[in-house]
């Protein structure tokens, strides 16, 4: 199954279960099914709630925050996540806030789904990984796609939460397979553990570097592994949460300690992210044990070219993620 598929068969589940959930965003009923084809055969199914909105996501995130507060939840798609700008006073100052502000907790089941990211040629305002820009957020969760968590479960988990929750979805994901049984490929193998996902050719525990690399930048990671692995002899393992934020570290402390070295990528451009923000947690706990400081990989500081040899330049790529193992070792 391909991940969109996974996708949509999630979208269905969740409005077929519960009568309270409404799906809202700009073309995203029947029979165009959204720009990526998520929400398609929601509208035939469930016209009551499945909801094309006007070009306003501000408006769209605020009238999702208005059926939480009455007492439905609300999946809400952003076209291209470039657009999730424009509803962030909605997100910052009624999504998550509500859930605290009024003298006692208020469910506010919200998922705010957000295509993001580069790789498909469509240039600065429709390429980039803003996930560092709301990280920190109190009431609010960040997660991420990935070809290893059923999204099915992660939506469960989210709109259980009863707080609202960005949901990014990196779309070079959405035409690769889903990944089930603990194979990846005749090399790698998986298994999940506490919403984590580990990745690697051996026995994780003997790995000599770890690589934390959300849902969206798995397949460079993966490839980078593989390269070092077969070119160095450095065995790593490739860490995937399905929640970026908030996340805890401390279960991972133990293999972060045993193989001494740790690099963390993204697509975000440097400066206040979410990669940043792990090496802090895991610097101050494990102070003294690593060989070196965390390592990080990201994009260039630029925005994303439409000309894809440029904009390969710019997105964070596989040998990226290879040379930043390889200092991390060193």
């Amino acid at each position: 199954m391909r991940v969109a598929e996974n996708l949509n068969r999630a979208l269905h589940g969740v409005l077929a279960d519960d009568p309270g959930v409404h799906v809202l965003g700009e073309d995203i009923t029947d029979p165009y099914g959204g720009a990526f084809k998520a929400t398609r055969g929601l509208s035939d199914r469930f016209p009551d709630r499945v909801h094309a909105m006007p070009l306003s996501e501000n408006a769209i995130v605020g009238v999702a925050g208005g059926l939480a507060l009455a007492g439905d939840k609300a999946i809400v798609e952003i076209m291209f996540s470039d657009f999730v700008g424009l509803a962030f006073d909605a997100v910052l100052n009624l999504l998550s806030k509500s859930v605290t502000m009024y003298g006692r907790r208020v469910p506010m089941p919200v998922v705010v789904r957000c295509p993001t990211g580069g790789g498909r040629g469509y240039g600065p305002t429709h390429s980039q990984s803003l996930q560092k820009h709301f990280l920190g957020i109190p009431g609010l969760s960040v997660y991420e796609m990935s070809p290893f968590h059923e999204i099915r479960d992660q939506f469960d988990a989210m709109l259980a939460s009863a707080e609202p929750c960005l949901y990014f979805e990196d779309k070079v994901l959405y035409t690769r397979p889903m990944y089930t049984g603990g194979v990846v490929d005749d090399l790698l193998r998986y298994e999940l553990a506490d919403g984590v996902a580990r990745v690697c050719a051996e026995d994780p525990q003997a790995a000599t570097c770890v690589v934390i690399a959300p849902g969206g930048v798995a397949h460079r990671a993966m490839a980078a592994i593989r390269s070092v692995l077969v070119e160095d002899e450095t065995s790593c393992v490739l860490l995937v949460p399905d929640r970026l934020y908030p996340f805890d570290v401390r279960p991972l402390l133990p293999l972060l300690a045993r193989a001494g070295a740790v690099v963390v990528a993204e697509e975000s451009t440097a400066g206040g992210t979410w990669g940043a923000d792990v090496a802090a947690a895991v610097h101050e706990e494990l102070w003294g044990r690593l060989r070196r400081p965390v390592v990080l990989a990201h994009s260039a500081g630029s925005v994303v070219p439409a000309a894809v040899h440029l904009e390969r330049t710019v997105l964070l790529q596989e040998e990226n993620i290879r040379d930043a193992i390889r200092r991390a070792v060193a």
